[in-house]
């Protein structure tokens, strides 16, 4: 579709991502809207609903190409095998309300920063912003590269010098005014869905609009008692799925607002610390991390100190892992690639928790913002389970093939009576009647009704195990599956090991095993040497904590974790006395 279109009207979102999409200008036409206008009065609503069944015939039939950086509408669609249609609006973000005495000041460095998206995007006369939304992200129009690009992060050309020199002392407040109008609030909201959105979207459904046409056949043929078992019939399937729609929309409301809003200290060029609540933090605010138990309100790379985190929200494992700060290289190298080994270990990310927070020399530990909102890990993680991607099993294929051969022993069906009841000489009511009544024969209108009422039995069989579904539709899917394969078996075993022995090795070779289940302790050596300080246990309010494979060497040492202090005040007791 977009191969007719010139240069600037069409370009990628996402370019090289897993979401990558293709993205079309168009510009509103007022005589066209005119136009669909009244088609939509003269065809007594089909024409909208068409385009709500096809949100591109929508944009074709009301608007022109154009480029995007003039458009008002675009039109999106994904790059994958299904290549998903979608059309969104292009809104405004006004940045009048900023105070004029630092809004083009070409001595504030932030603003002059050429290679920041951020400063692309206001440098305009009239400081208005173009910008759109697509599934919960936020894209700037960006001037110099013509095209929408993603905000809400840091950009990821920062070299790890950068990042120190530009953002280790702070955000000033003319700075982070300016990125909290474009790149938005920090949070992850999920709104709950009004009954009356489910309920339209569940009755403008293909399969229940031809029910309502067959219904309304009926009627005029006065074949009442089976039209109104159909209605009820179809009422109470429309009601059991938006009831469980409803319920599960309310259930991951809740779940993803349980950590919203989090009182958090960040360092201010301005003002010095100070306290501040976590939706208002933006990318390049620097974080103070201070106590324990520090639930992460954002994305953050550390600079400064070193932290223990629990993942287990975001990978499943219980097992703490150490965070170090981001080392200061000096080079132009983008710090993702600069960084020694994964720079995923820089990171701490959103709804982790900080179980301990370590500075160096006394000083405070330092993060800088990453990304915020549904940019950061755990917003991806809800974006997942929010817009689920198309699947194409052979299942879905086979229905629709069944439902065209059906479609298409109607159409002959309608053409012989048709034929039959004109030569009969029949009123050409009595045609039009007959000859669409052979469409729901062959076509069964109840089926919609069967199917939403057995996949409503199943998710409640589903419910009563505990397990929680928001697609459906999908249920149909898992009952054609006859293999399961899961990449680890850490989930499914019980949490917990237990060592067994050892072997250790000298100069010679391996020796014998030497088995703990005995009870006996391993002799002094280099192995036992290594078991008890080659770890990355730490001690946390009296405990220890850290690998459980850590954890089981070293407690098969029967050795006794201290603290540097505790050390040298044995150390000292120990002393003679001269």
């Amino acid at each position: 579709m977009g191969d007719h279109f010139e240069k600037g009207q069409h370009a990628l979102l996402n370019e090289g991502e897993e979401n990558e999409m293709e993205i079309f200008g168009y510009r509103t036409q007022s005589c066209r809207e005119t136009l669909c206008l009244a088609g939509s009065i003269f065809s007594f609503g089909i024409l909208p609903l068409v385009f709500y069944w096809k949100p591109a015939w929508h944009v074709w039939a009301n608007c022109i190409p154009c480029s995007l950086q003039e458009a008002d509408v675009v039109l999106l669609r994904t790059t994958d095998e299904f290549q998903t249609y979608s059309r969104k609006k292009v809104m405004w973000i006004c940045l009048s309300a900023l105070n004029s005495a630092f809004r083009l000041n070409p001595d504030n460095p932030f603003i002059t920063d050429e290679e920041s998206i951020i400063n692309r995007a206001i440098r305009k006369p009239d400081l208005k912003v173009r910008c759109i939304k697509v599934q919960k992200i936020r894209y700037v129009w960006d001037n110099l590269e013509g095209q929408f690009r993603k905000i809400g992060c840091l950009e990821d050309w920062l070299s790890s010098a950068k990042i120190h020199l530009k953002f280790g002392s702070g955000l000033t407040t003319e700075e982070q005014e300016i990125r909290r109008l474009i790149c938005g609030p920090n949070t992850i909201d999920v709104e709950i869905t009004p009954i009356w959105k489910l309920l339209i979207k569940e009755v403008l459904n293909p399969f229940y609009v031809f029910q309502l046409f067959s219904v309304c056949l009926w009627f005029s043929e006065d074949y009442k008692e089976y039209a109104f078992a159909i209605i009820i019939m179809s009422i109470i399937s429309i009601a059991l799925t938006v009831y469980d729609l409803r319920e599960q929309s309310v259930k991951l409301h809740r779940l993803v607002e349980a950590h919203n809003n989090i009182t958090v200290s960040i360092y201010g060029k301005n003002a010095g610390v100070q306290e501040l609540e976590s939706r208002f933090l933006v990318p390049g605010d620097l974080l103070i991390l201070m106590g324990n138990k520090v639930q992460m309100p954002c994305d953050a790379i550390l600079i400064d100190g070193s932290c223990v985190v629990n993942e287990g929200m975001l990978t499943g494992e219980s097992i703490p892992v150490t965070k170090t700060p981001l080392p200061k290289v000096d080079g132009s190298v983008p710090w993702k690639t600069q960084s020694e080994g994964e720079y995923k270990r820089h990171v701490l990310f959103c709804g982790t928790e900080v179980i301990q927070a370590k500075g160096a020399c006394s000083s405070p530990v330092k993060a800088v913002v990453l990304q915020t909102g549904f940019n950061t890990a755990k917003g991806d993680l809800v974006r997942s389970i929010l817009y689920p991607k198309p699947m194409n099993f052979k299942l879905y294929r086979d229905a629709i093939r069944f439902l065209l051969c059906l479609v298409g022993t109607a159409t002959i069906g309608m053409i012989y009576t048709l034929c039959v009841y004109v030569l009969s000489g029949e009123t050409p009511g009595e045609v039009v009647k007959k000859a669409l009544d052979v469409i729901t024969i062959a076509v069964p209108p109840a089926l919609p009704a069967a199917l939403t009422t057995g996949i409503m039995y199943a998710q409640r069989r589903l419910k009563k195990r505990g397990i929680f579904c928001i697609s459906p539709q999908r249920i149909n899917v898992c009952g054609q599956l006859n293999l399961v394969c899961f990449d680890k078996t850490g989930t499914l075993t019980r949490d917990g090991l237990d060592l067994w022995g050892v072997v250790p090795c000298d100069g010679n070779g391996f020796q014998e095993v030497h088995s703990f289940t005995s009870g006996r302790t391993l002799p002094w050596g280099p192995l036992y040497a290594a078991m008890t300080s080659c770890h990355s246990l730490i001690l946390l309010d009296g405990t220890i904590q850290g690998d459980p494979l850590d954890l089981k060497m070293f407690e098969a040492t029967t050795w006794v974790s201290l603290c540097f202090s505790e050390i040298l005040r044995s150390f000292f007791k120990a002393r003679p006395t001269q």
